[in-house]
């Protein structure tokens, strides 16, 4: 009997095909890691074949059209509590279990990757990476952004959500001797108060903050909530921060946002389309700090991600090999 093939999608990072506890299953299962996405016929080829479906995230969407072509699917398994690209569903429908893992110490990862991005933004670190690398003594040499770092110290942080993320980075903001203001569709003074901040309405926090964070969950009445209308409330010396979700910006407005000065800078983790395209405009502009999606990517979090997979894995393997 052929051993049960199981296909791992959008391994970008190699979590899945490094990963002892999975390389342990190699002897019980066809274990086949992709590192690009697949779309298209590619994607039709690999799922053809898969008995077993392992998704890093919500980077590929899988619904009715994708399990159409997975005629052999018997599990799919995806990493992390929530996959907004899943339609647990229809693969209920078809029978197929769906199981996930936890999270791991995602919070923590993603407030220190946004405060690794306003700092990267507000100190001008690419910047001067660029002029250290390149051998230039004047730093300012050929830069069409404003070449002087800031100072956060008395300025104002606003912050578009604040849950448990949002309040991490509120505090890190007040250590920093930040005033720290927030808010979001259904925060209470209460809770605003309980992490040192002010609840003001989203205007206010446009127009006064000099870093603006974003922390919401993507939902239907906060898609696209940074438009063009609210991108020019704020200052023409502030960030914009994204750590959350793409659909929450409209990137091609804040493109242009961008061009005409307010915001004056960003610093983004998300993308409508990942991993970004080449040609997209925010890799060619000065004014944007990008990162690949590390919000969540970290260690800890792959370590929690990749060995409970694996458990999982090894309990459906004998009944599916």
């Amino acid at each position: 009997m052929s051993k049960c093939r199981i296909l791992f999608l959008d391994d970008f990072e190699g979590g899945f095909a490094h990963s002892p506890a999975i390389s342990a299953l190699s002897s019980r299962a066809d274990l086949v890691f992709h590192s690009k996405s697949l779309r298209g016929d590619a994607l039709a080829d690999a799922l053809s074949q898969a008995d077993g479906l392992v998704l890093m995230r919500d980077r590929t969407p899988f619904g009715e059209p994708e399990l159409t072509l997975a005629p052999r699917l018997k599990f799919l398994i995806y990493t992390g509590t929530r996959n907004n690209l899943l339609d647990e569903a229809a693969c209920a429908a078809r029978g197929i279990p769906v199981l996930n893992t936890e999270f791991g110490p995602s919070k923590a990862s993603t407030c220190e990757l946004t405060w690794a991005l306003v700092l990267a933004a507000v100190k001008r670190f690419e910047q001067g990476l660029t002029v250290m690398r390149s051998n230039q003594l004047d730093w300012r040499h050929g830069l069409q952004y404003p070449a002087l770092p800031d100072v956060l110290e008395s300025e104002t942080f606003g912050l578009i959500g604040l849950g448990q993320i949002g309040t991490r980075v509120a505090r890190v903001a007040q250590a920093f001797g930040m005033k720290t203001i927030a808010w979001s569709p259904n925060l209470t003074h209460e809770r605003a108060e309980s992490a040192g901040s002010s609840l003001v309405p989203l205007e206010r926090v446009l127009s006064e903050a000099k870093v603006v964070s974003l922390h919401l969950v993507l939902a239907p009445s906060t898609k696209g909530l940074m438009n063009r209308e609210t991108l020019a409330l704020m200052r023409n010396d502030s960030v914009l921060v994204n750590t959350s979700r793409s659909g929450l910006v409209v990137e091609g407005e804040l493109v242009a946002a961008l061009n005409r000065g307010r915001p004056a800078a960003a610093a983004l983790d998300v993308f409508d389309e990942e991993p970004l395209s080449a040609d997209h405009p925010f890799r060619s502009m000065p004014q944007v700090t990008l990162t690949p999606h590390l919000g969540f990517v970290s260690n800890p979090v792959y370590r929690v991600f990749t060995e409970t997979v694996a458990t999982h894995l090894s309990r459906l393997l004998p009944l599916n090999s």
